[in-house]
């Protein structure tokens, strides 16, 4: 997604596609990837330390996704996060969730491949409140710090 040398706050969580995750078509559902980016996030934030700052008063005001190919059950499959841009109160995000190499497929073997890409974007509104603010200064420096090369 990014180039190694540049400085990104980045994280990755490989999850295995549970029979839940599937559907009457044999393969993920598209909650699976939503789900899956989710947990990347909670993880980011869990890292940095200000997940219970974040959760809650981060909604997303915006989402797309690019389904490009099948996950199946007993499939891993590893979500690639990276936030792409950090505002006065909004941050954007970038994704990425590759169905590894799985002997499990339909016709036999399946190769390491991108199953969806995307973006969101979440804007903090504060507990009690209806409207955006600015992040708050434990936000924006665990951000911050997190991005130091």
């Amino acid at each position: 997604m990014t180039e190694a040398s540049a400085a990104v706050v980045r994280e990755e969580l490989t999850r295995t596609v549970e029979w839940v995750d599937t559907d009457a078509a044999g393969h993920h559902h598209n909650s699976f990837v939503l789900r899956s980016v989710e947990a990347a996030e909670a993880r980011l934030f869990r890292r940095l330390g200000v997940l219970t700052d974040y959760f809650g008063a981060a909604p997303r005001v915006r989402q797309e996704v690019d389904y490009r190919s099948k996950l199946y059950f007993g499939q891993d499959a590893t979500t690639v996060l990276e936030l792409e841009s950090l505002g006065t109160s909004s941050m954007a995000f970038r994704f990425e969730v590759w169905g590894e190499a799985h002997d499990g497929g339909p016709s036999g073997g399946v190769e390491r491949r991108l199953a969806a890409s995307g973006r969101f974007v979440t804007v903090h509104v504060p507990r009690g409140s209806e409207a955006s603010a600015p992040w708050p200064d434990p936000i924006r420096g665990a951000v911050a710090a997190a991005a130091l090369p």
